[in-house]
Formats: structure tokens, C-alpha cells, sequence
């Protein structure tokens, strides 16, 4: 439980060997610190957990830099102000940011967004009207290039980007086919996102139902996922396909490639003979543009157009279990954990 002068901290304790294990953290217990001049106090109340944070445990060149062992994990935060000494900041202000997996977090102001006194969601901040939203916006629309009448097939189908991109898809025209695990995703894919169709990618007889569900070819295939899905989309992509990736979730825990046919000269020749466009992307990509996604996220929530499902997970200690969970594709909806009380 959360105390007003104990910092609760979980630090990557090792780097995983293929999946992560609860081994590879270390709850570790320090003192409040109070803010210097220039400085606010936070308190963690709402933290996201996402597919990404894998990538960071492990210290494989990437895109941004990996969590030294020792080091609180990062991610992405909703906060309450404690107390501070920094302007544009107030006692009880609620803050999206990025302190990681603890109570407290002591800022600059270095990134951090003011949500105000009164936000109607606060916690929406870290899911449709946060990263995962603003990565379904612009990979889809800016990528993806969405047409009237084309078919869009997205993975991860009930996940916080891919139930933003289906419905996003379905606001343009799309015909939208869903991928998910299980029956229970894939029918509150299309009973209540509104998809037209969602797949089950653990059935023996997932790549003909694909094959039959996209009978004129995929325009659009938003990936997330990697493996045996892609290898399923490919062969029906059409002529000037689009592919925006945002993630891999199915390989972050592998430590070799996968066996087989090395099928690289195939996805080549069909990247050049059905001149397809394979994009990855990462927000910050759009960072200059971020308030026009979050502006129009805003509206299509608010107007009803676009649903959105979290998954809560209560306290921290309950954190390794839950992120091991998410990469096993075990949540349902945005995955987040309450840290604190709002108040």
C-alpha cells in the first residue's frame, strides 16, 4: 500500500533470457524525497504497462536507450502533485508523465503534461488518449492511407492501438478484420468495436478463414505482432499495400530466429513486384503533432465513436505478474495498474 514517506520502487534486477520471469525484478523501499527549487513532487496513481518496456530490459541496440540493472523500470505515468516548487504546477494537479514503477517520482517538469484539476478520465491519458492512440492515429492514417471501400486486417485486434486503428479504420470507409486470441476478444471486437469480421489466430484453420474473410487482398495491414500472422497476411497482399509496424510482440521474447526457410527473398520480391510500402514508426515520429491526434481522439470518444476497454490491475507489487501476462497476450483491453487512491 502506498505511504505518504516511502518510496516504493520496482528495479530491473537482471536481463531476461527469452521471457521475462518475476527474478528479473527487485522491490527495493527508500524515503520521500522532498523537491529543490525548479522541482515538483509526484505521486504515481494510474501506470501504463506496454509491449515496449521488454525491448528496454534488454541491452540489444534499439531505438532508445535500455533500463540500467538497478534502475526503477520506466513507463509511462498518471500522477497526482504531492507538492511543488516549480511553475505551471500545483498542489493536486494531475500530471502525465513518465516516472516508471513507483510511488514517487521527483521532475523538472522535463516531459511532463498537465492535465488540470478535473480531468474526466485521467487514466484514459495512458490508452486511447495516450501513446497507444496516438500510435493508431498517425501509423494508421499517415501509413496506412486508408481508402474508401479498401480492406484493412489489423493484429492485436482487442489491444489498446489495434481496437483504436479497427475503429479508426471503420470511421474511413474500411472494411476491418480483426485479429485476436479467442473467441472471447473476437467477439467484443465485432460486437462491440464494430469490426466486420475478427479471427482467431490460434485456429488450426486461421490462414484459410484469413484467406476467405479478404477475398479481393489486404490493402492495409496494421502490424503489431509478427510470426505466424504476418506469414498469413502476405500472400494476400495486394498491389501497393501499405504496412505500418509499431511492434513485434511475438518475437521480443525469442533468443534465435525462427527455424525454417530463410523467407527474406521471398518478401522481397513481393515488396518490389507488388511495390509495397513497410513503414515502422514510433510516436515521437509525430511528436510536433501530438495535441492534433489527442484533440481528435478526444472527440470520437467523446462523441461515442470510438470505445475503449481498460484492463485494471491493482497495486504494485501485482506489476512483474501483470507485465509477463501482457506479453503472453493474457490482458483484455489496455493493461494498467492502479499504484495509488485518487485522492
Amino acid at each position: 500500500m502506498q505511504s505518504s514517506d516511502i518510496n516504493r520502487r520496482l528495479v530491473l534486477a537482471s536481463r531476461p533470457e527469452g521471457a521475462p520471469t518475476t527474478d528479473n525484478f527487485r522491490l527495493e523501499h527508500a524515503p520521500v524525497v522532498k523537491p529543490e527549487v525548479g522541482e515538483v513532487l509526484l505521486r504515481t496513481v494510474f501506470l501504463s504497462l506496454d509491449p515496449y518496456m521488454r525491448g528496454r530490459m534488454s541491452d540489444a541496440k534499439s531505438y532508445a536507450e535500455p533500463v540500467s540493472l538497478g534502475e526503477t523500470m520506466v513507463g509511462g505515468t498518471v500522477s497526482r502533485v504531492v507538492e511543488s516548487r516549480l511553475n505551471g504546477f500545483e498542489e493536486g494537479d494531475w500530471i502525465l508523465g513518465y516516472s516508471g514503477w513507483q510511488d514517487y517520482a521527483i521532475s523538472d517538469g522535463t516531459g511532463l503534461i498537465n492535465l488540470g484539476k478535473n480531468p474526466d478520465y485521467p487514466s484514459f491519458s495512458l490508452g486511447v488518449l495516450g501513446m497507444p492512440g496516438i500510435t493508431a492515429y498517425f501509423g494508421l492514417l499517415e501509413i496506412g492511407e486508408p481508402k474508401e471501400g479498401e480492406t484493412l486486417v489489423v493484429a492485436a485486434a482487442t489491444g489498446p492501438v489495434g481496437a483504436t486503428v479497427g475503429q479508426i479504420g471503420k470511421l474511413q470507409g474500411c472494411r476491418v478484420i480483426g485479429v485476436a486470441g479467442g473467441e472471447e476478444k473476437c467477439r467484443y471486437a465485432v460486437e462491440e468495436l464494430g469490426f466486420d469480421l475478427c479471427l482467431d489466430h490460434r485456429a488450426e484453420d486461421f490462414v484459410d478463414q484469413l484467406a476467405a474473410a479478404c477475398p479481393d487482398g489486404i490493402d492495409i495491414y496494421f502490424e503489431s505482432v509478427g510470426g505466424k500472422v504476418f506469414d498469413a497476411v502476405q500472400p494476400l497482399l495486394n498491389d501497393f499495400a501499405r504496412i505500418p509496424v509499431c511492434g513485434l510482440i511475438s518475437q521480443y521474447n525469442a533468443t534465435s530466429l525462427p527455424q525454417g526457410p530463410d523467407r527474406t527473398s521471398l518478401l522481397m520480391r513481393d515488396v518490389l513486384t507488388k511495390r509495397l510500402k513497410i513503414q515502422g514508426f514510433i510516436i515521437f515520429d509525430y511528436y510536433e503533432r501530438f495535441h492534433e491526434a489527442v484533440r481528435t481522439l478526444s472527440q470520437w470518444v467523446a462523441e461515442g465513436s470510438i470505445k475503449y476497454l481498460e484492463d485494471m490491475v491493482e497495486g504494485l507489487e501485482e506489476t512483474p505478474n501483470a507485465f509477463i501476462g501482457l506479453l503472453e497476450g493474457k490482458n483484455f483491453g489496455k493493461l494498467v495498474v492502479r499504484i495509488g487512491n485518487d485522492d
